[in-house]
């Protein structure tokens, strides 16, 4: 046979072992939360696993049937327990507990030659659900973080569903005989070859996952008020130049609103820097509940804010800027005692960012605030109404 099985067993074996003891390393870096050690943990095992299959017929059935699927499937779990946990996700020790409990027992009860097929069977799905769950668990990165490195995840854990599934079939259907090192066994060969190859690719998978991770959150950080949450100034020149893009081809309206808190400086001064960073806060919590995904808040300096409307005229968005103004009133009313509590004075205007800069819209913008505070805070006023007064 041109493939030999024992020896595919070996050299996947000893890759497991040499990326586990990596993925371990990565871990002392302290760069990372615990998963390096779940997913260097379950390197390490599915390589124990390999090197007890491998040795079939060299040691007691024990050893290299029991003990070793236990190891490979054990690392499985582990492999999933990795992914799951970073992708935040709460852990499962007691299932995966149950899990390992109730394989051992079937493959203790399988234990005879003639039940080889049916521990194939098992293994294969098992190993097949386990790939289905992290297949899960990458299109929710997709979704929830954005990581494009999480297809890779999908792309190289859908494909081995496939291949486990087809192991079983192979297996339901008769074709792999008793004995896992028969010389008739070359599909099996092959599998173990795609197998093998698809460990080495997986290894780096979760690496990428985390620099790019890594490299979305020093992005965030940098173009982000670290207080609230809200963009900086170079994070909204940035989202500036991005709708501006976005919109060269057509026209695009954009309502923008300039956000002052009301007496603000008095609170601050009076009740000290950390009310003030709380109404700070507040506001930005405040905005967040009240705005689209797509719209954007911005810290525009001081107890300023500016929030971009994508797509809204100046009536859509008097309106939200009338039911912030509300909701934020609501939410500070309990600041009150001992002074007036804060509110909120909204200046708004829009335009088309194919023909006007962002600047002349908050020049705009900035005298409606003007205006509002002239007649006395707490209330919105646009563009045309400044033009009136």
């Amino acid at each position: 046979m041109i493939l030999d099985l024992r020896t595919i067993y070996v050299v996947g074996a000893t890759t497991c072992i040499i990326l586990g003891c990596i993925q371990l390393f990565a871990l002392l870096t302290a760069r990372f939360e615990r998963w390096p050690l779940l997913w260097g943990l379950s390197s390490l095992l599915l390589g124990c696993g390999m090197v007890l299959i491998a040795l079939r017929g060299l040691v007691p059935d024990f050893v290299s049937i029991e003990i070793a699927n236990m190891a490979t499937w054990s690392g499985y779990l582990l492999l999933l327990a990795s992914v799951r946990s970073f992708a935040g996700m709460p852990a499962r020790t007691m299932l995966y507990l149950g899990a390992i409990a109730g394989a051992g027992v079937l493959l203790f009860l399988w234990n005879e030659p003639e039940g080889f097929a049916r521990r194939v069977m098992l293994m294969s799905v098992l190993c097949s659900t386990c790939d289905v769950l992290i297949v899960r668990e990458g299109l929710r990165l997709v979704r929830r973080e954005r990581l494009r490195s999480a297809w890779l995840l999908v792309g190289l854990f859908a494909p081995t569903v496939v291949l486990f599934l087809l192991r079983g079939w192979l297996a339901l259907t008769g074709q792999l005989g008793s004995d896992l090192f028969s010389e008739k066994h070359a599909p099996l060969a092959w599998l173990a070859i795609v197998a093998t190859a698809f460990i080495i690719m997986r290894s780096n998978a979760l690496m990428l996952l985390a620099t790019e991770r890594s490299r979305n959150q020093l992005v965030f950080l940098a173009q982000h008020d670290p207080l609230t949450g809200a963009m900086n100034r170079s994070g909204l020149e940035n989202a500036i130049s991005q709708f501006s893009s976005a919109g060269s081809n057509r026209p695009r309206r954009l309502a923008l609103l300039l956000i002052d808190i009301d007496h603000f400086k008095s609170l601050n001064d009076t009740r000290g820097h950390a009310a003030g960073d709380g109404i700070l806060r507040l506001f930005a919590d405040t905005a967040r509940r009240e705005l689209r995904r797509e719209d954007i808040l911005a810290r525009h300096g001081g107890d300023e804010f500016t929030v971009l409307l994508p797509d809204l005229g100046l009536p859509e968005a008097m309106r939200v800027a009338e039911r912030l103004r509300l909701a934020f009133s609501a939410a500070a009313a309990d600041l009150a005692s001992g002074g007036k509590a804060p509110t909120l004075s909204i200046g708004v205007t829009e335009g088309n960012v194919a023909s006007q800069t962002f600047e002349g819209l908050l020049r705009d913008a900035d005298e409606a605030l003007y205006r509002s505070k002239r007649m006395g805070r707490d209330r919105v006023q646009s563009r045309i109404n400044a033009l009136a007064s």
